[in-house]
């Protein structure tokens, strides 16, 4: 364990920031994974802008990457125009 008084501090910080960006990483997965298993055209529209907008506010605090976060949403807006 660090000796220095700002190191233990970092290392607190460090895991409360770890705990809530896999919070909002996790939520953010179901969210895409709830969307891909969508089959009704309608539901599908109304959920696409809720979880595009999650996907960038995570690429926005870095918890993913923003090319990730383009290709995610690229992705899942090409499944919900396929559906019929």
């Amino acid at each position: 364990m660090a000796n220095h008084k700002s190191t233990i501090k970092r290392a607190r910080q460090a895991k409360v920031r770890r705990l809530h960006n896999r919070y909002y990483a996790k939520t953010t997965r179901n969210a895409v994974s709830a969307l891909r298993a969508t089959s009704d055209k309608k539901e599908a529209e109304a959920m696409l802008p809720k979880v595009s907008s999650l996907l960038d506010k995570l690429a926005k605090k870095n918890i993913i990457h923003k090319n990730k976060a383009a290709n995610l949403k690229s992705s899942l807006a090409k499944k919900v125009n396929t559906l019929a």
